[in-house]
């Protein structure tokens, strides 16, 4: 008989957060703040769900990656330690990326405490772990549930691409609750007006990354073949 319980999808931004939200999910959003998805994790009742997943945007440390790119971990790494994802469902996301058209890539995650901004920050961590993205809820998300003795998966798609270095002011310009604060993005613009093609160029692979989340949403809804035994 299928588990009727819902699915703990992990997200960091609002935006990902409105993507993830529908029938069988129950949607975490940790406002891109790693002790507040600590927080939340250590409170929810890890019994009233079936599997975790992490959802959401990633930066790219693989120079293949292009924004839009969507990975499927095979592990995450967090400091010294490692998780493996679910194969069967890691494999399930992946058949279902089809229908979508994705094409998909499989390998390794590293989470981080903070945001990665520039290049040579990202060719380092890429050397040193062999991941292919970097994002800041997976290694969290899969610590959860590890100790809960559930099966995990991360779904990520690249936003800025191993070769764009983020500028400082697109990573801190967030909100507690995740939306943007414009007052903070014009009052740093108006101190360096040169940010401005670099907020441009995040922007739109932000966007490109949205719509390509957003592809790997309906194929979401079919991940019904989680196993308690399987993690």
């Amino acid at each position: 008989m299928m588990d009727p319980r819902p699915v703990l999808i992990v997200t960091g931004l609002v935006q990902e957060a409105r993507i993830a939200t529908g029938p069988g999910m129950t949607v975490i959003c940790s406002s891109s703040d790693p002790m507040q998805l600590r927080a939340l994790l250590a409170e929810f009742d890890h019994s009233s769900i079936r599997g975790v997943i992490s959802f959401g945007v990633a930066g790219g440390l693989d120079p293949e990656l292009k924004s839009g790119a969507v990975v499927i971990a095979t592990e995450v790494m967090g400091g010294d330690r490692r998780w493996t994802a679910a194969e069967s469902l890691s494999d399930e996301l992946i058949a279902g990326a089809g229908l979508g058209r994705q094409t998909v890539f499989r390998g390794g995650l590293v989470g981080v405490e903070k945001v990665v901004t520039g290049q040579a920050g990202k060719a380092a961590l890429r050397s040193e772990t062999g991941a292919v993205a970097v994002d800041m809820e997976s290694h969290i998300a899969a610590d959860f549930a590890h100790a809960a003795g559930l099966p995990f998966a991360a779904l990520r798609v690249v936003s800025d691409p191993a070769h764009r270095a983020l500028p400082e002011l697109a990573t801190t310009a967030i909100k507690p609750n995740g939306d943007v604060d414009l007052r903070k993005v014009m009052r740093g613009i108006a101190r360096n007006p040169m940010v401005i093609r670099a907020l441009v160029s995040t922007g739109r692979d932000f966007n490109r990354a949205l719509r390509s989340l957003r592809g790997c949403r309906s194929f979401m809804l079919g991940s019904s073949s989680l196993s308690a035994a399987e993690v």
